[in-house]
């Protein structure tokens, strides 16, 4: 007679979720800040950590990178961890112009202010994402200060910037963009982020962005992702929505998928729109003086690099355009 296993009282354990990943740490951050002064240029409390000769001035002093905002804004929010944060934890939804002034109010500080200002903001910026935390409907925990989510939103920012400035300007020469990518490597130490993480050249670093661009399982539209876009494209009051044919264009800068999944415009007009004025940005654009071309944080380094005191009334006005606030 076969004898039965009684069988177990012990119910089977509920798989444990995963662990948490690994965040930047207050010290990890600090001790990117030592290195990044030991290369900074001479002067660093007046000529920042980059200075008026690097590739990372030259770039983002220019005024079009406006044109890649928006593509860098929904191609962070493609990722699912970083959609979550924003959705659970930002005071920006319905207010773009507010998103926009506390993204540029802070990386600008970061590129064109002293050494200082830089460290400042950075820290601020790190106490803040220490407070984005949770889970993403699947289980993962997710935090703003994980190291892929960090890196990824710098990747979204200068691959963006380049990606505007060529729309309009002849194409970046190889060493320039060589530079520019070494520069932004640096720049992550301001962010936790450990250049040696990332890419070694620009080459490297695009081809990256082409496979993550064309991974459904990296980047997705969520119902999260979809809600902060609507607050801020759609929803919000009618004169803070982004024109239709600026959203037309950003469509043309992101893979299809996720264009369609952000229901960006796609009508035969939108699109004439945004052609016409792309042509008349490419015509008008190169021709506009320093004063307007540039923005007003380039404006306000150019000046501490010269002694004058402060900024001048007209980049206190541009300051206020592209940071919400008259000075870094």
């Amino acid at each position: 007679m076969t004898r039965r296993t009684p069988p177990s009282s012990t119910p089977p354990r509920p798989a444990s979720p995963p662990a948490p990943a690994p965040t930047v740490t207050a010290d990890r951050l600090e001790a990117g800040f030592a290195r990044l002064l030991a290369e900074a240029p001479d002067r660093p409390e007046v000529a920042g950590l980059f200075g008026p000769d690097s590739a990372l001035w030259r770039v983002d002093r220019e005024s079009l990178v406006f044109l890649g905002a928006a593509r860098a804004l929904l191609l962070q929010l493609s990722h699912p961890a970083v959609a979550a944060g924003v959705a659970a934890h930002s005071v920006s939804l319905n207010d773009p112009v507010g998103r926009f002034h506390r993204t540029f109010g802070t990386v600008y500080p970061m590129i064109f202010g002293t050494a200082d200002q830089a460290f400042r903001q950075a820290r601020r910026l790190h106490r803040r994402h220490g407070a984005v935390t949770g889970v993403l409907a699947d289980g993962r925990p997710y935090a703003a200060n994980e190291p892929a989510a960090l890196a990824w939103v710098q990747a979204t920012l200068v691959d963006s910037a380049a990606l505007a400035r060529d729309l309009v300007l002849p194409p970046l020469p190889p060493a320039e963009r060589e530079a520019y990518w070494a520069e932004s490597r640096r720049f992550a130490r301001l962010f936790g982020l450990d250049p040696a993480d990332l890419p070694a050249s620009w080459e490297d670093f695009s081809a990256g962005m082409a496979r993550h661009l064309g991974q459904e399982g990296f980047l997705t539209v969520t119902e999260d992702a979809r809600r902060v876009a609507d607050a801020l494209f759609r929803t919000a009051p009618a004169p803070l929505r982004p024109p239709r044919w600026y959203l037309a264009l950003t469509r043309r800068l992101l893979p299809p998928r996720l264009a369609d999944g952000f229901g960006l415009p796609d009508t035969p007009a939108d699109h004439a729109a945004a052609d016409r004025m792309l042509g008349l940005i490419r015509r008008v654009y190169p021709r506009l003086p320093a004063t307007l071309r540039f923005v007003g944080p380039w404006h306000e380094a150019t000046a501490r690099m010269d002694g004058r005191p402060g900024p001048g009334p007209v980049t206190r006005l541009l300051n206020r355009l592209w940071i919400g606030r008259a000075a870094l």
